[in-house]
């Protein structure tokens, strides 16, 4: 998840007074997708029906599909490191969850609102709100993420997660495009990032990480072009530990007033499957 250094293997209606618990899921006999309530409604599912198998990884509180972003330093350490200001979706990296204000579903979209934990320091972030409207669209799986902050500090732009994705160590390859002819069926780059991040282009603003037998999940993420990205392997980890990531990434100023609003497309299949898919809506847009 982390932009700058790689991260290690460490209806329903709710109120701030009684915290969501448990877990949630949309589905339409096509795929399946569930949020973990626990972890300020972070995704933590998504599968292909009637396989139903979770390709996502969600070892610890930052391993999910989650809002993340980065301020200035503030004296908080991630276990020994010198970290920074971080307000993270799921909760911090000593295992805190963060908190759901609210969620619902209405009209088979699944709405929730949390509040951040600050990762390396612990605290709740209460100057911030993170927002997710989900709905299911076939074998696609939609998402519109809204962080808004109200705090009067001013921080210093910086890489921010569009967002973090962690998905199953079986899917080792890393696929997209990176030419300079998006969409005109040019041939996609395969790779398998290393250890700790790298960086990469995705100029048709999408990318998947498959298995062996070339299938596998992907992100649209209309608007942003550049990844970074790594494999962690989770040798002599415990079960779980290792995970493909990625994050599309922006510079941004997280200032008083900031409000960022995107949306994103989760979908599985190969990657010819799954470009096709992104092409449809991208040409629908």
């Amino acid at each position: 998840m982390k932009t700058l250094v790689a991260w290690m293997a460490l209806a329903l209606t709710a109120s701030a007074e009684e915290p969501a618990k448990g877990e949630k899921f949309l589905s339409n006999g096509e795929v399946k997708i569930g949020v973990d309530l626990s972890s300020g409604g972070s995704v933590f599912w998504l599968s292909e029906l009637p396989g139903d198998r979770n390709l996502l990884n969600h070892f610890d509180r930052g391993r999910f599909i989650q809002q993340s972003y980065y301020g200035k330093p503030d004296g908080s350490k991630w276990v020994e490191k010198p970290w920074r200001w971080n307000p993270v979706q799921g909760g911090d990296f000593k295992g805190k969850p963060a908190r759901v204000l609210e969620t619902r579903v209405e009209g088979g979209e699944l709405y929730v609102k949390s509040v951040p934990v600050n990762w390396a320091g612990g605290q709740d972030v209460e100057d911030c709100r993170m927002e997710e409207w989900i709905k299911l669209e076939g074998k696609i799986a939609k998402i519109r993420f809204r962080f808004t902050y109200t705090g009067n500090e001013e921080h210093p732009p910086a890489h921010q997660e569009l967002p973090a994705v962690f998905i199953d160590h079986a899917f080792p390859d890393l696929v997209c495009y990176s030419g300079a002819k998006p969409w005109t069926g040019e041939p996609l780059s395969v790779r398998q990032p290393g250890w700790p991040n790298e960086s990469c282009k995705a100029t048709e603003e999408w990318a998947a990480y498959v298995g062996p037998d070339g299938r596998g999940m992907g992100v649209y993420f209309p608007g942003n072009s550049e990844l970074t990205c790594y494999r962690y392997t989770g040798e002599n980890g415990p079960k779980g530990a290792g995970c493909s990531y990625f994050a599309p990434v922006r510079t941004m100023q997280i200032k008083p007033g900031f409000v960022h609003d995107y949306t994103i497309h989760l979908s599985i299949g190969t990657a010819k499957e799954l470009r096709e898919r992104f092409s449809g809506i991208r040409k629908r847009q």
